[in-house]
């Protein structure tokens, strides 16, 4: 049962994400569990001096990199800590100034209530406890930075030392014979450590049993095995289905199961594994850092083996996520292989040797036979690539001469742009690492290849992440989707701003995988910690005057302020249109007045929350004003100006939607009064786009304004014999007649003139609309001639007199 407890016990350390699932289960399963009180500062502040004596005491006789990483690690960390502390303590701080400033000074010439001084003086000696540990946490930061940039230091002059020292090379037959020399010794050296692992292992057993080790041991076979192989057959089958998502998510998706599936199983098979053997103490303490080593060897090997089958995909071309064809593929796939056999290999290598503390020519020896692997490796990927190379350059060449016998479409080629790159760094990487070798500068020859391929290796990574986020985001916010449906339907948005969403979101994840990618090439070179410390130190913000600091946290709560401020506008906006004011009285150009006008101020309000959730107060706000009214005065009056009448137009209303207006030569119906702009639909169906100062500063002709009804007036002569009364009556029976000629008010026929033998006849009519006025018109017209016609009337027209003179005279 003690064995069982340690066993759980070694899980929690080893596996994070094992130790998480367990958490989470007991958490479940245990609703109040016993908490520590939190520590006071002072015992914070101890812990923290405590901690920067002990690496400044290991910095002394840290002597690998890593170790001195490791160091400054934990000093960035203690630097955190203090800065975190001063934080939390600086609100106490002022919140026993404000109540010490309430309380104000003693009296000097009057006795003050006893109570009153004593919770003034326990008020300043709080206050003086908080200033010294502010003060201390402050030191210590400071403390904390300046050891931390020491061992950077320190560690980069130690690394730059190692890179630049030279041995023999392993070439060298002298090498060779030394390591000959001291082979029995480190053989020695090696012998007693197997003896403690298996004097240890033999205890453990007689002591513990079987049991954990066995049930260690079966969790791990069927980690790595029946579980895996199950996993990545069911991401298979989902994939295939119909049940899994359109498009390129499918490919992408499947990749990153396979990934993560193919990583974390074998992984964490070692660290049950180990974790069953450490529970038991079959792990001798020598033994200790060569287990972490082969725990950490595994994750590099299982990541770099299940990267490459989830890129390359010999047997499944279509799922192929890089531009390679079936030859390349499967070739690159056996070095893959071989990537993470030796670097699995290597780094248990290395953890043994540390362990046994072999001999300085063993361990030379051992890096340059890891170096020259590392290097025939990485070249015979470069001959790969350049062979690809060669095979995609004759199918384009293949393809231009078929264009130019009309078959091209026939023979599509596939080309990679990063094949060039590649090759490139490739050569020049290994050609550095061959005369590195050969000099004797196998640390730098080990270091370049052991980048190359890291560099490789996170770039794929890199290049795959960016597939699955760009698939995955414009998979979920799509209109396809369902949670794309959900969004539209909820919303109100538009297809094209829902995918312009999926692209932003896509950018953003797809900057922050850049950000990752960079971090992970450049933790190598130096402490990562510190890297992530910079970049963390800008959500402090920009300072742009004593009272204005711009925030990265705060600049997107004013973003999602506004976003969020913009939709709940347009639900007003949607609510008063759809559902208010239609139960008004109001016509249609009242309500377009109103919901443009809420939506307006809705725009103004959101902003100044956004504007304030940014951190910009009112007197920021009316700096900011008066800095934009010199721009407003010289470069956007007329925007303004168009503003500003557009907000006349929907108050006073001279003109509304739906008004038929004539505007100089053009007429039209309104259709829209925008911000800027008002928008006419003229006969032809065209859109007539005038400023809206325009019809403010200019006359213009509101043909509906006053009365909706038309006139229609039509005159014309005929002669004096006419019978003008049965006339008069054929009109008015034709008026009538129409059915879009209104009863009331009534037509009317009026005799207009008499006159040089002839009489003017002049008639109006009235129609619900001037919009019907021409076509009504012309139907009346036509009604006119054939009564005309009909009663034999010709239309007088007034007598042409022409004077010649007798060309006699």
């Amino acid at each position: 049962m003690a064995g069982l407890s340690s066993f759980f016990r070694t899980i929690l350390v080893r596996g994070p994400w094992l130790g998480l699932l367990l958490c989470c289960t007991l958490l479940l399963a245990v609703p109040a569990l016993a908490q520590d009180d939190d520590p006071t500062p002072k015992q914070q502040l101890a812990q923290i001096d405590s901690t920067l004596k002990d690496v400044e005491r290991k910095r002394v006789d840290a002597e690998a990199t890593e170790t001195l990483g490791t160091l400054s690690e934990t000093a960035s960390q203690a630097k955190r800590d203090a800065e975190a502390l001063e934080k939390t303590l600086q609100p106490q701080l002022d919140q026993l100034n404000e109540q010490l400033t309430q309380l104000g000074d003693a009296p000097k010439d009057t006795t003050e209530p006893p109570e009153l001084a004593a919770q003034r003086r326990t008020l300043t000696r709080q206050r003086d406890a908080l200033v010294a540990s502010i003060a201390q946490a402050r030191s210590s930061a400071v403390r904390a930075q300046q050891l931390s940039a020491d061992i950077d230091k320190q560690r980069n002059a130690q690394r730059t030392e190692e890179l630049g020292r030279k041995v023999a090379s392993p070439l060298s037959p002298t090498l060779w014979r030394q390591v000959a020399d001291q082979l029995p010794n480190d053989i020695a050296r090696v012998t007693p450590l197997a003896q403690q692992g298996r004097a240890a292992l033999t205890t453990a057993i007689a002591t513990h049993g079987w049991g954990t080790l066995l049930l260690g041991l079966a969790a791990a076979l069927v980690m790595m095995f029946p579980l895996r192989l199950w996993l990545r057959a069911l991401g298979r089958r989902f994939a295939a289905s119909e049940r899994a998502p359109d498009g390129r998510l499918r490919r992408s998706g499947l990749a990153m199961w396979l990934l993560l599936v193919g990583t974390l199983l074998p992984g964490y098979a070692v660290v049950v594994l180990v974790a069953a053997l450490d529970a038991i103490g079959a792990i001798p303490p020598r033994l200790q850092s060569v287990a972490e080593g082969v725990q950490a060897a595994t994750f590099a090997a299982a990541f770099i083996s299940a990267l490459s089958a989830c890129l390359l995909v010999p047997k499944r071309p279509s799922w192929r996520l890089l531009n390679l064809d079936d030859t390349a593929a499967l070739k690159l796939r056996k070095y893959a292989w071989g990537a993470a056999a030796l670097a699995w290999l290597s780094t248990v290598l290395v953890a043994l040797d540390r362990a046994t503390r072999t001999s300085d020519v063993t361990t030379v020896a051992l890096d340059g036979v890891i170096a020259l692997t590392y290097l025939g490796l990485i070249m015979a990927m470069l001959v790969t690539l350049a062979r690809l190379h060669r095979r995609q350059t004759a199918e384009a060449e293949a393809k231009l001469e078929a264009q130019a016998d009309g078959l091209g479409a026939q023979l599509p080629v596939r080309r990679s742009s990063w094949l060039v790159l590649a090759r490139v760094a490739g050569n020049i990487a290994v050609v550095a690492a061959i005369i590195a070798t050969l000099l004797g500068y196998v640390n730098f020859a080990k270091f370049v290849n052991q980048q190359l391929i890291g560099g490789s290796i996170v770039v794929l990574a890199a290049t795959l992440l960016f597939k699955f986020v760009d698939d995955f985001s414009t998979w979920l916010l799509n209109a396809d989707s369902k949670v794309g449906q959900t969004i539209l339907l909820s919303t109100g948005l538009s297809v094209s701003k829902l995918e312009q969403a999926g692209v932003l979101l896509s950018a953003m994840l797809r900057t922050l995988v850049v950000l990752i990618a960079l971090l992970a090439l450049a933790a190598p070179f130096g402490n990562i910690g510190t890297i992530v410390e910079r970049i963390a130190s800008l959500a402090n913000g920009i300072v742009i005057n004593k009272d204005l600091t711009l925030q990265p946290g705060r600049i997107v709560t004013g973003v999602l302020v506004l976003l969020v401020g913009m939709g709940l506008t347009q639900l007003l906006q949607r609510w008063l249109t759809d559902t208010y004011l239609p139960k008004t009285e109001l016509d249609l150009g009242a309500r377009n007045s109103i919901s443009t006008i809420a939506g307006y101020v809705g725009i103004i309000l959101v902003g100044l929350w956004a504007l304030t959730a940014m951190g910009l107060n009112l007197k920021n706000l009316a700096l900011l004003v008066s800095a934009l009214s010199v721009g407003i005065g010289f470069g956007l009056q007329a925007i303004i100006q168009n503003f500003v009448s557009g907000l006349i137009l929907l108050t006073e209303r001279p003109v509304k939607i739906g008004d038929w207006v004539k505007l100089g030569d053009q007429e039209g119906d309104i259709k829209r009064i925008n911000v800027r702009s008002t928008e006419i639909q003229v006969s032809d169906k065209s859109t007539l786009i005038v400023p809206n100062s325009e019809l403010i500063t200019k006359t213009i002709r509101n043909m509906t304004m006053g009365n909706n009804q038309g006139r229609i007036q039509i005159q014309f002569a005929v002669p004096a014999s006419t019978d003008v009364a049965s006339l008069r009556q054929a009109l008015l029976d034709a008026y009538g007649a129409h059915n879009t000629v209104l009863q009331q008010p009534a037509p009317s026929v009026y005799i207009d003139s008499i006159a040089g033998g002839q009489i003017t006849i002049n008639s109006f009519a009235y129609v619900a609309s001037p919009r019907q006025v021409y076509g009504t018109r012309s139907d009346l017209y036509f009604s006119l001639l054939q009564i005309l016609a009909g009663r034999n009337i010709p239309l007088s027209t007034p007598t042409d007199i022409h004077i010649t003179r007798d060309p006699q005279q």
